[in-house]
C-alpha cells in the first residue's frame, strides 16, 4: 500500500508547523480565549484579602461601594481596569467602559483589550454582568 501525495505532506511538516496550521491556530485562539474568560470569572469573583499568598488579587467588595452609587460605577471601572492589567499578563491596552443596563441592580462591564502575544491580531471583548448578589458573570 503506497503513500498518498496528501500523506507524505502531512508527514514531512513538523510538529509545529502542522500545531501553528490554519485550523490549529483558529481552535488554539477559541482555547486561549476560553482560558482568559474562565481566568477573568475567578478574577472578577475573587475580592481582594480574599487569596493567602496574593492579598492583592481580586477586586475591591462591591458592598462598599453600594452606598456610593453612582459614582461608584468609576471606582469600579478604574478597580476592573488595574487588576485585569496586573493580574491578566495576557492582555494588553484594556479598556474598561459601563453599559448602562435598565435594571438598576446589574452592573454591566464591557472589557476591551489585545492579545498580549504579538502574533495574534484583533480586539477581544469581554462581556461582564454585577448582581445584586456580587457574583460576576463574564461571556
Amino acid at each position: 500500500m503506497g503513500r498518498t501525495r496528501e500523506d507524505t505532506t502531512v508527514a514531512g511538516r513538523g510538529l509545529l508547523s502542522r500545531i501553528e496550521s490554519e485550523e490549529g491556530t483558529s481552535s488554539r485562539n477559541a482555547d486561549v480565549s476560553s482560558s482568559i474568560i474562565e481566568h477573568l470569572r475567578v478574577l472578577l469573583n475573587t475580592r481582594k484579602g480574599d487569596s493567602v499568598t496574593v492579598p492583592t488579587f481580586g477586586v475591591v467588595d462591591f458592598s462598599d461601594l453600594v452606598h456610593s452609587f453612582p459614582s461608584a460605577i468609576q471606582t469600579l471601572q478604574a478597580t476592573i481596569r488595574a487588576t485585569v492589567l496586573e493580574y491578566e499578563p495576557r492582555l494588553r491596552n484594556v479598556s474598561v467602559r459601563h453599559v448602562p443596563d435598565e435594571d438598576p441592580l446589574v452592573v454591566r462591564f464591557e472589557i476591551t483589550a489585545q492579545p498580549a502575544d504579538r502574533n495574534a491580531r484583533g480586539v477581544l471583548r469581554f462581556r461582564t454582568q454585577m448582581t445584586s448578589g456580587g457574583k460576576v458573570e463574564v461571556w
